[in-house]
This record gives C-alpha cells, structure tokens and sequence, in this order.
C-alpha cells in the first residue's frame, strides 16, 4: 500500500502536465534527432503515439463503462517519451479520457523528476512504467495499472530469462501490441475505471 497521502497525490496531480505538453516536448525531443541515449527512442516512439491516436477505436465496452461513471476520476500516469510501453499506452489511456467527457481528468508526471512517486508504485523492485495512479474525487488512491498488460508482461519476463531472446525482448514485444490491437490495455483501464467508480458511489458529480 502505497505511504503517499491524498494531499501528495493531489499536489503530483495539479503538477502535472497535460497530454498536449507531453507530445509538445515529444515533439521538440524527436525533432534533435538524438543517435545515442534514451533520446534516440524518441523518433519512432513519436510514430507509434501518432499512430495509435489515429487508428484506436474504443469498443462498445468501453463505451458503456464511460457513460456509467458517476463521479470525477482523477488518472496521473508516470511516464517518459522514450519509453516503447509509454508509447503504446499513453495514447490509448488519452482518447479515453477525451471520451469521457470530463468525467476523467488526466495529468501526466515524469518518472525521473518524480521518484518519490515512482518508488511508491514499484513494479517489484523496478521503476517501471507507465504507471497509471487512479484517484476518487478527493485524490483517494483506489487503483494502480501498469507499466503494460499481464499478457504481455509475461512475455517480457520469459524473454528476458532466456538469453537467446533476451536482446530482442523489445522486438517482440511491440509485435505483440501491434498484433492485439490495444484491446488488452483498454480492458484494464475499463476494470480500473469499474472499480473505481463501485469504490466511491457515493462522490457524484
């Protein structure tokens, strides 16, 4: 259980930035053209968020569990543009905040000026994101997700076990989100949305 309280998390909230400003800087990053770093990644990290904004279609599922919120949800994920997982993500967890029109206040924090945050949500003994932190209306922790699905973090720990797909781990791995088509990091997000929403009936909007 995370040690924040909701007065941190409100404050990680309101100093976060906005999706925009997050591909805006992406943008500015991608356009140095880095060749060594984690800023190399940035480029083809771009493509995919571009992408995925474009081609991501949100399931009648989705739909309905949208229309059934009945209180604010606050979503701060931690990130960082060079991340591939991010990438894959970010932009899916986006256009569902854009759909639901208000109900979801989204703000997006960087992992490496953040770490008090990060080491809050470790993923075992690793700052591994994205993390989405899901908040009630009064920035009461109710879920956290991340940094990918089940399936597909599965995946990563079998190739990264084996030496002979250990360095092509990230290969794969992209394979598998274009291969599934986001439909497992939208059934996350509508159980987290779910769950939060059956945790605070009582903050209506």
């Amino acid at each position: 259980m995370s040690q924040l309280s909701k007065l941190d998390y409100k404050n990680y909230f309101e100093n976060g930035v906005s999706f925009q400003t997050y591909l805006e800087k992406m943008n500015e990053e991608a356009e140095q053209k880095a060749t060594e770093g984690l800023l190399a990644y940035v480029p083809m990290n771009l493509q995919r968020v571009n992408r995925i904004l474009k081609t991501y279609t949100a399931s009648e599922q989705l739909l309905k569990s949208l229309s059934e919120i009945n209180h604010p949800i606050h979503w701060l994920v931690i990130t960082e543009n060079w991340c591939g997982d991010a990438a894959q993500i970010i932009p899916v967890i986006q256009k569902i905040a854009e759909l639901s029109e208000g109900k979801i206040q989204l703000k997006l924090v960087y992992r490496d000026q953040n770490l008090p945050l990060m080491d809050a949500h470790l993923t075992g003994n690793s700052r591994s994101i994205p993390k989405l932190i899901q908040l009630d209306a009064h920035f009461n922790l109710n879920a956290v997700w991340g940094p990918r699905p089940n399936e597909a973090q599965e995946l990563v720990l079998a190739l990264k076990k084996n030496p002979a797909t250990a360095d092509k781990y990230s290969e794969e791995l992209h394979k598998w989100y274009a291969q599934n088509k986001q439909a497992f990091i939208e059934r996350d997000l509508i159980k987290a949305i779910q769950k939060g929403s059956a945790i605070c009936a009582d903050c209506m909007i």
